[in-house]
């Protein structure tokens, strides 16, 4: 297993080797307006690039002090014209960096490792079967979790049970350096699954519109270290709360509750078969409006 240092002494574990070719999807019926819930504007991170925008879900319930930076730094306008200065294609897109050269970071202090919370019984959290060879793994909104059972609830003070978010493509992460601590305005985007960050780098979102435009920013030539020569920017980033209306993106995802949730994970795990994991997981959603 290699680790790759990037720049500042980010450390991030170098991504795994792809996998086979896998059978194409069979299409679905589309689900009922009741199985979808839509994204609270304060936590609906809009970010325009010069690919395309991407739209991600911030997770408070997760990382709340991480979810409070982002917000405050977009808010700020600090993101705005940052690039997308170390990406590896099949790992993950990093950003906000005010140096551009992975040693920069705001003027706030730094934000402390949220790598795991405290999950109760949150109706937007369901378990997907046959995920894991070990634990609960289940969607938490959009993000993909690991937790202990809701049985565990019961023998413990505060009724709830510990729980992580997990590194599969689209969730979004905090960058830091060797300190575990050292967190601060720089964030990155998975576009691969990398199971050897799980438990060690904040989760913090996931994308929920826009992956392609993730994979499709420039990369690094070297793939250990991820160093974009021509970066592609955030042209602005805004949360979609203090956009106009007229201007706001509306985004509705699928209820991990739902019947149609379960048909479609169903699905993927009959056709993927031993090789299932959380990670093939999908949240669809619908964006409208902006």
């Amino acid at each position: 297993m290699a680790l790759a240092v990037g720049p500042a002494g980010a450390q991030v574990i170098a991504p795994p080797p792809p996998q086979g070719a896998v059978p194409p999807a069979t299409p679905l019926p589309p689900a009922d307006a009741a199985d979808w819930r839509t994204v609270s504007p304060d936590n609906l991170l809009v970010i325009d690039t010069t690919k395309g925008r991407i739209l991600v879900e911030l997770e408070p319930r997760v990382a709340p002090q991480s979810v409070e930076r982002i917000r405050t730094l977009t808010n700020r306008g600090f993101y705005d014209g940052l690039k997308f200065h170390r990406v590896i294609r099949g790992f993950m897109a990093q950003t906000g960096d005010p140096l551009g050269t992975g040693a920069g970071s705001s003027d706030l202090p730094d934000v402390p490792g949220e790598f795991s919370f405290r999950r109760g019984r949150n109706p937007d959290f369901a378990i997907v079967p046959n995920a894991s060879t070990s634990g609960v793994r289940g969607i938490l909104g959009s993000l993909p979790i690991q937790t202990q059972p809701d049985a565990q609830m019961f023998v413990t003070a505060d009724m709830k049970v510990d729980a992580g978010g997990l590194f599969c493509p689209g969730v979004a992460g905090m960058a830091r350096s060797a300190d575990p601590n050292s967190a601060n305005s720089q964030f990155y985007l998975m576009t691969g699954a990398n199971p050897n960050l799980n438990g060690t780098y904040t989760t913090f979102g996931r994308v929920v519109s826009g992956l392609d435009v993730v994979k499709a920013l420039n990369a690094g030539a070297d793939a250990s270290d991820g160093a974009v020569a021509n970066p592609d920017v955030m042209t602005k980033a805004q949360l979609a709360s203090a956009m106009p209306e007229a201007q706001r993106p509306v985004v509705k995802v699928l209820l991990p509750t739902s019947p149609a949730f379960a048909q479609r994970y169903e699905a993927t795990r009959n056709r993927l078969g031993l090789n299932f994991g959380i990670c093939d997981v999908e949240t669809p959603s619908i964006v409208t409006g902006g």
